[in-house]
Formats: structure tokens, sequence, C-alpha cells
């Protein structure tokens, strides 16, 4: 062949490059090279030629042989004409998604070249396509290395946020994704894009990860750039709390309050303070309560304000603003008056912004309803709490007793997508459709519209504000709320569940929801799994012969006034000890109950305080080291309290007004015990004494709590389905009857 026309078999050789016919375009690069030795490029061509046909040792051979024969500023020039060539291939294979070879290619020029940053991060974003990046390779790759000891002229800043976005989109928990974050804020060009992107990465690894720290060592990496930014500082205060770093969740959320000038946004950022000094627990009470009246005033300023009209985000989180209200007073009518003024604006707003979505979720038409009434009814439920949770432990039976042949079942897994978790899957299996989903309502209310749910029962209430939005949305013609928190108010909710005994009779002037109530008791198990007790008497320093009372509960439950009426019952019982067990700030949580304990002659020596368990079968077991548990008000416990009546241990408990202060009280009159109820703190203190000091009475509980397994309506979970199912067919009648 000859060479007097260059452009022609050039041609020809990148045509059959495109063509993947590497041997004779290497054919025609050999040729090149006889004809013109001393034209190098064709040596990079041929190498290239030879490095598709998987023959690398020949293609490194053919290159190097080459640079081994120039002079040093040749060799520069060279290898700076070697990377473009392979450069140049690299990029058309990624542009036709050929990303295994690009990949080969660009391992290349990172031989020639190990410190091309934007080789490096483009091999990185190759490994992410090819689903073989495990983040590892940023170490290997030696990129936070790179970043942090050199100053990089030549970097592509938008192809570093692409690669950033990415990495932490799929590896956000490895430990160099962090550093890699880290490294970056030297060459962010967009601070804002920067922002958006740590915002976006933290609440997934908070949320959906599970990892509250790490979620706030991200965020705190926004603040180097806007130090006062509302957002940033409302997700670091929930990351702060959720992870337990208690002082820093107060003071962030005190700055949150001072940043934010809305009053709706300073009741949520309110809202906010309370959350913080209620985790950390203990020494925090007075404060909490004089943070708590300020609540109370901002949630009136919004009441009385003639627009009622809110940015969408404030309205999300204006959900869950009425938290902590039953945790600081049993007061039923206050209340519930402040949650549902709360859930009526929130759907308000919410109606007003997804005008076109309610278009979209039409009431089913009289026939679509009656046709074929003999079908199975869809039940649909909605939680992010079916995994190992107290709702997930609670709810399971009423899912594995259902009748698959009159109830069709459906299961919406909020923030569910990365979770890992046993029971969450036992839920999957048990329904006939099964969906996880992360934090986005309209995603959801879509799918339940679309699957023409029948009943919707929300689980949850106000204890997450996807779920809020969800029903506010009404994606289902009827919607129930069952265990959760109490009743969220929200107008678009129809029914609350409840029994004889956990509200008052009373109680239905003060809920916008129609109190339904089942004949004997709202929920029901047929019990729990038990492990092995890892708490010992003489581990703790307790003689054989002493009294123990129990009390586990997370912070927020414990109220000053009724942990001095728990020391005035130890004070009068002698030999008798306090196992103090619940999530909080453990300094501040001993400093409080210590300092109640020393006011009412109770020496600290009487109190023990326990770590939490890994698992909820070995926290049962403990249970059975106590002779008596001491229950919280005015809120009371719910799954400890099955817990305590299971594992046949004597309960005192003050009943209340609120759903919160009675759960205790439907329980032990569902199981036949009246003894160790109260209605006032005189009687909580008798019973706690009596109790205490009668070994024959704390037996004839325990046989009673025995008996009641084969008894009793909390311990039948099969009559309770049967009791849910019936309620659920007489809402469905009611419903197509109006």
């Amino acid at each position: 062949m000859a060479f007097s026309n260059l452009g022609n078999w050039q041609q020809q050789a990148h045509q059959l490059l495109l063509q993947g016919n590497y041997i004779q375009a290497a054919s025609l690069y050999e040729q090149a090279i006889i004809a013109q030795p001393d034209n190098i490029s064709h040596y990079w061509y041929l190498g290239l030629m030879l490095l598709l046909q998987e023959k690398e040792a020949e293609a490194q051979m053919t290159w190097f042989s080459v640079m081994a024969e120039g002079e040093p500023e040749q060799i520069e020039l060279w290898t700076v004409q070697l990377i473009q060539v392979l450069k140049t291939e690299a990029q058309r294979r990624e542009a036709i998604s050929d990303n295994s070879v690009a990949w080969l290619i660009r391992q290349h020029i990172r031989e020639i070249n190990p410190g091309a940053i934007n080789n490096l991060l483009q091999l990185i974003l190759l490994a992410i396509k090819l689903e073989t990046f495990t983040g590892e390779e940023l170490n290997s790759l030696g990129v936070v290395e790179i970043f942090q000891s050199s100053e990089l002229q030549d970097l592509d800043d938008q192809l570093l946020m692409q690669v950033l976005e990415r990495v932490l989109d799929v590896a956000p928990l490895h430990p160099s994704s962090l550093e890699f974050a880290t490294a970056c804020i030297p060459y962010v060009k967009e601070p804002y894009v920067f922002i958006d992107l740590l915002i976006v990465t933290s609440v997934k690894i908070a949320y959906s990860d599970q990892k509250a720290a790490l979620a706030a060592r991200f965020l705190e990496l926004a603040l180097q750039f806007e130090p006062v930014s509302p957002e940033v500082v409302i997700q670091l205060t929930s990351f702060y709390q959720d992870a337990g770093e208690y002082f820093q969740g107060i003071e962030m959320a005190k700055f949150c309050y001072s940043l934010l000038p809305k009053l709706a946004q300073k009741v949520f950022a309110n809202h906010l303070i309370i959350r913080g000094l209620m985790v950390a627990a203990g020494e925090y009470w007075s404060e909490a309560v004089a943070v708590f009246q300020r609540h109370e005033s901002l949630l009136q300023s919004l009441f009385a304000a003639e627009d009622k009209s809110l940015d969408l985000t404030t309205v999300i989180r204006l959900f869950s603003s009425t938290y902590f209200l039953p945790y600081f007073r049993d007061d039923l009518k206050n209340n519930r008056r402040l949650q549902n003024q709360v859930a009526e604006i929130c759907q308000f707003n919410i109606k007003s912004y997804s005008g076109d979505r309610y278009s979209q979720y039409p009431p089913r038409s009289l026939e679509q309803q009656t046709n074929n009434l003999d079908r199975p009814l869809k039940i649909g439920y909605v939680s992010h709490c079916l995994k190992r949770h107290s709702v997930g432990w609670i709810a399971r039976w009423l899912f594995k007793y259902h009748d698959r042949d009159r109830f069709q079942t459906y299961a919406y897994l909020i923030n569910a997508q990365k979770r890992q978790d046993p029971l969450q899957e036992w839920y999957v299996n048990q329904v006939n459709k099964a969906y996880k989903f992360g934090l986005e309502a309209a995603e959801v209310a879509d799918q339940i519209y679309q699957d023409e749910i029948d009943i919707l029962v929300d689980l949850d209430s106000i204890t997450l504000d996807v779920i809020s939005e969800i029903t506010s949305l009404k994606p289902a013609p009827i919607q129930v709320t069952w265990l959760g928190w109490d009743a969220s108010g929200i107008p678009a909710v129809d029914y609350f569940i409840v029994d004889p005994y956990v509200l008052p009779e009373t109680a239905q002037q003060e809920y916008s929801e129609t109190l339904w109530r089942l004949p004997k008791t709202y929920l029901a198990v047929d019990g729990f799994e038990i492990g092995v007790p890892t708490l010992r008497r003489d581990r703790l320093e307790i003689p054989q012969d002493a009294i123990i009372y129990f009390s586990s509960q997370m912070g927020f439950k414990r109220h000053p006034d009724t942990v001095r009426l728990q020391m005035k019952i130890l004070k009068q019982v002698p030999n008798s000890y306090f196992l103090i067990k619940g999530s909080a700030e453990q300094n501040s949580l001993k400093s409080f109950f210590i300092k109640i304990a020393e006011s009412e002659g109770i020496s600290s020596d009487r109190l023990r305080f326990l770590p939490d368990v890994a698992f909820e079968e070995i926290h049962r077991a403990n249970l059975g080291i106590a002779d008596i548990v001491l229950d919280t008000y005015p809120y009371n416990g719910a799954t400890t309290t099955l817990e305590t009546l299971w594992m046949g241990i004597p309960l005192v408990t003050k009943v209340g007004e609120q759903f919160a202060s009675r759960n205790s009280y439907t329980m032990m009159m569902n199981v036949g015990v009246t003894e160790g109820i109260a209605w006032t703190d005189e009687e909580y203190i008798d019973w706690g004494v009596q109790l205490g000091k009668d070994a024959a009475l704390r037996q004839k509980i325990a046989g009673k709590l025995r008996q009641s397994r084969q008894t009793s309506p909390l311990w039948n979970a099969e009559q309770f389905t049967r009791e849910m199912e019936t309620a659920f067919q007489q809402m469905w009648t009611r419903y197509i009857q109006n």
C-alpha cells in the first residue's frame, strides 16, 4: 500500500476501528510505521488497536519502546500525545455507553499518568456505571490523597460535582465518601449545588440508612459555605437529636428558632427545641415546660392569623408540631383542640398545593363501588413502622390472621427502600402486594389510588409527616387510624379505632374522626418471643431478698411528678431498689432521678440505671428480674405494658383522660387485673407500696396473668382480627349506603 495520501488510509483505519475490526486497523498502522518510522503517532494508534484486541502487554511494549528512545523533552510531549489518543477513544466509548472498554482505556491512561485527576474521576464514574464501585476506589486510586495534597489547576469542577453526586448516591456510608466530600470543598465553584447535594445525601443517610451521626457529619460541611442556612440548621438539629448528640441538638434548635422569621416556621422550630429537651430528658424539664408554654402561645397566634396560607415545606413540618402535648399533660379537651386545629390548617394547605392531584383522586362511582359486592375488600396499610418497632411487633398478628378469602391486603412501607429488617420482610410476604417507598408522599398516594384500596389504615398518625401528607390527599374512600400515637385530627381521616376503655365515653366530642369502638380491646397479640436474660441481682449488687421496681421507657415519658410518686413508693418499702432503663442522655437522666430521689430522702444507692440491649427478646427476658413495674404518666407504656403483663409481672399505672394515659388501663382490664390501677396520685403510691410489701398479692396477680393467656382477649389475636374485619366490613357498608 502506498502512503502518499495519508488522509485516505487514516480514514480507512478509523472506519475499521468503528466497525470493531481492530486486526485490520492494526495492520494499516504497522504498514504506516514501516513507511513513516519517524511519525510517532502511528505507534500510539497501533498500541490502541492491540489494546482493543486485549493484547495489553503488546500495546504497552509498543508505546514504551518508543518512549525509551526519546529525550526528556520528547518523552513529555509524546506522553501528552499518547494520552490524548487514548482519551479521545475513551470519550467515544463513553458516548456510546461502552463503559467496560472505556474503563480499560482509562486504566492505561492512569498507568501513564497516575495523577491525572480528571481521568481518575472518570474511572470512578465508570466503575459506578459498571456497578463495581464499592467506595474503596477513592483510596486505591489515590483520589482523596491527591485532593488533599495538591492544588489542582486543570480540575473539571462540573465533572467533580457529577462524580461526588454519584458517589454519595451509591456509597454514602463508606468512610472514604465523607473524606472525598470534605476534600472537594476547596474546589466547589457553585456552593448552593454542593449544599443541596449534602442535604439530599444526609437526609437519606439519616432516615433510610438510620445513621444520624454520619448524616450530621456530612451536613456540617455545608456550614463552611452557609452557616445560617435555615434548611441546613433544621436538618442538623434533627440529626444531632436522633444521634444522641443531645447538647448540640438543643443548641442548634435554639439557633434555628432565632433564624426563622415566620410564625408557622417558629412553631416548628419551637417544636424542635422541645424535642431536643425531651429527648435529652431529665435536667431540662423546667426549661421544657417554659418552651412548651411558649409553644401554646405560638399555636394560638397561628390559629388567630387571618391568612393561613403556608409554604408547602412548612406545612409538612407543622403536622408533627403537637407531638409532645400528651407528654406534658393529661388534658384531653385542650390537647385534642390544638391537634385538630393544626391538622385542619395542614390539610387546607395540602389541598391548595395539590389541587390537580385532588382532581386525580375522584370518588369512585356508585357502580364501581357496588360492582361485585361479594368481592374481597382491599385493605391498605401504610406505615414506616412495619419492622422491628413497637408497632411492627403488635400489628403482625392482624396480618397473620387476616381472612385471605374476604380481604386483600396491601402494605405501603414508607422509608423502607434500603432497610434490611427480618420483620419487614415478614410483612412483605404476608400481604397480596407490598411496596417499598422512600419519603415521597405523592408517589405513595398515587399507588394507593391506582390499587383501588377500599380502606386505608394509617398505623403512624403524626409520628411521620409523610404519612400525614398521604392521608391528607385522601387516596382511599375510607381512611382509618389504628395504633400509632393517637388520632391525627386530619379531616380526611374518617375513623379512629379504640375500645371501651382506652378513651372515656365522652371523648367523641373532642375528636374530628369518628371513634370506632371495638367490643373489648383495640389491639391484641398472641404473645412475644423471649430471649436469654442478661440481668442478674448479684451483678447489680442487689440482695436476693430485695424488692425490685422496674421502669423501662424513653426519656420523653419521664415526667417529674410521676418520678416523685415513684420515689415516695420506694421510701415506704424497705430494702427496695429501682431499675431505670430507656433512651435518653444518661448523665442528665441520672442527675434528674437522683435529685428527685434525694429530695424525697432516698439514697442514690437504691437506683440502678440500665443500658439498652441489642434485641427486644433480651429486653423482655430482663423484665423477669422485676417484682413490680411502675408505669409512666401522663404518657403510659404501650408495648412495654403488653410485655410486662405477658411476663406475668404486676404493674402500677395511673389512669387519665387521654389516649396516651389509658393504654395500660385497657390492657389490665382486658387481662382481668384491677390490682394496680390507680385514679389518683395517692392510689398510685398505695398500690406501689402494697405490691412491694405483699408477696402473696404479687403471686396472686402473677397467677391471674398466667391464666389470662388462656382466656383474655388481649392474648387472642385471631379473635381480635375477626372483630377488626367485622369493623372494616361495617365501615364499607356504611360508606356504600351513604
